[in-house]
C-alpha cells in the first residue's frame, strides 16, 4: 500500500507587519478534500505536525463564503467568463466573489425559470445583473430589483434565494467541520520531530495543505528540511497547496549550493490573492510568492486570480488555492501512480 504523510502546520498566530498577531491555522477544505481523496484511493496517510500538536482550522477558512456548493460556484464561473471576451480581462477579487452576492446567480436563475421565464431569458438577466454588479461593484440582489432585471420576482423571493445558498454554504462549512472532527489523526497527529529519517523514508510522497500556518511554523524548520532532503533523494512525491509551498523554503541546498528546488516550475497562493484576504489587508511580514521566486523557482500562476491551477514539474506538485484542492489530489495520486 503506498504510503504518504501529511505534513499539516499546528500554528495558531501569525505575526503581522506591525508585529501583531492574528488567529490562523490550516484551511479546512484544503486539508479534508485531498485527505479524504488519498484514503478513498486506498493510500495510508500518516498526519503529522511539526511538534505533534493538533493543527488548527483557522475560523476564517470555516466561513460560509469558502464553502459555496459546486454547482453554484460552476453556475457562477460559466456568467462570469462572459464579461469579457479575454480571461485575462476578468479581474474577479475576493471581495466581489464573496461580498456581492454573485455566487447566488444560479438561484436567482432557478428562481425566475420557476416563475415562468424561459431559462435563455432567465440566464441572459442574470449574466447581465451579475455583470453590473461586478463592474460597478454593486450588490448582485440591489441590481436585479433596481433595474428590473429580477422581474417578475418579488424583494423578498429574490433576498430568498440568496438567503438560500448562504445556508446551505453554512451547511457545508458545518458539515467539512465536522468530518475533519471524525478523524482520529486530526486530533491526535504524529510528530515530525520524532520521525527517523528512515521512518521518512518509508512515504512515497509528502503533502502540505495551506492556509498561513505554513509561513509560521514549516518555512524555515530542520525537520522538514529532512523530509525534503529524504523524499527528494527517493524521487518521492511532493506536493503542497496554497501556502503550503512555504514548506519548500525550509529544503536544504543542492551539491552544487543552490536551493533543491531552484529552477522548478511551480505555483502557490498569489501576491494578488493574498491582498485579498483579511489578514493580507492587515499587513504580512512577507510574501509567499515573492519568497519562492527569490529562492529560484519558476513561477506559473493562472491568468484569473481565484480559479483552480496546478502545476507538476518533475516529482513536484503545486496547487496555486482552495480553488485547486480537488484538483493537485488527483494530480498527487497520479504521480503517485494511484489513479
Amino acid at each position: 500500500m503506498p504510503r504518504l504523510l501529511m505534513l499539516v502546520s499546528s500554528a495558531r498566530e501569525i505575526t503581522l507587519a506591525d508585529g501583531a498577531q492574528h488567529e490562523t491555522g490550516f484551511f479546512a477544505e484544503e486539508a479534508i478534500i485531498p485527505y479524504e481523496r488519498f484514503a478513498a484511493a486506498g493510500v495510508d496517510v500518516t498526519l503529522a505536525t511539526p511538534d505533534g500538536r493538533p493543527p488548527y482550522a483557522d475560523s476564517y477558512g470555516l466561513e460560509p463564503i469558502f464553502h459555496y456548493p459546486d454547482e453554484d460556484e460552476d453556475f457562477l464561473a460559466s456568467v462570469t467568463r462572459t464579461f469579457m471576451p479575454d480571461v485575462d480581462d476578468i479581474r474577479l477579487t475576493l471581495h466581489q466573489l464573496t461580498e456581492l452576492g454573485l455566487a447566488g446567480a444560479r438561484r436567482v436563475f432557478l428562481a425566475l425559470r420557476d416563475a415562468g421565464v424561459a431559462p435563455e431569458e432567465a440566464r441572459s438577466r442574470v449574466s447581465a445583473a451579475a455583470r453590473i454588479a461586478w463592474r460597478e461593484d454593486r450588490d448582485f440582489g440591489d441590481v436585479l430589483l433596481e433595474t428590473g432585471l429580477g422581474a417578475p420576482l418579488t424583494t423578498s423571493q429574490v433576498r430568498s434565494a440568496i438567503d438560500e445558498l448562504m445556508r446551505d454554504a453554512q451547511a457545508h462549512s458545518d458539515d467539512v467541520a465536522a468530518r475533519l472532527a471524525a478523524i482520529p489523526q486530526f486530533a491526535s497527529p504524529a510528530s515530525l520531530a520524532d520521525l527517523s529519517d528512515d521512518d521518512i523514508r518509508s512515504f512515497d510522497a509528502v503533502f502540505v495543505p495551506g492556509g498561513h500556518g505554513p509561513m509560521v511554523d514549516l518555512a524555515d524548520n530542520p525537520d522538514v528540511a529532512r523530509v525534503l532532503g529524504v523524499l527528494q533523494e527517493k524521487n518521492a512525491t511532493i506536493g503542497a497547496l496554497c501556502h503550503g509551498p512555504a514548506f519548500l523554503l525550509s529544503a536544504p541546498p543542492r551539491a552544487d549550493g543552490q536551493w533543491l528546488f531552484d529552477g522548478y516550475r511551480l505555483t502557490s497562493f498569489t501576491d494578488e490573492e493574498e491582498d485579498q484576504t483579511r489578514v493580507g489587508k492587515l499587513g504580512l511580514r512577507w510574501y509567499l510568492e515573492g519568497a519562492l521566486k527569490n529562492a529560484g523557482a519558476i513561477f506559473d500562476d493562472s491568468p484569473a486570480a481565484w480559479t483552480s491551477h496546478v502545476v507538476v514539474d518533475r516529482n513536484l506538485v503545486t496547487g496555486q488555492n482552495p480553488q485547486s484542492a480537488d484538483a493537485v489530489a488527483d494530480a498527487v495520486l497520479k504521480h503517485m501512480e494511484v489513479l
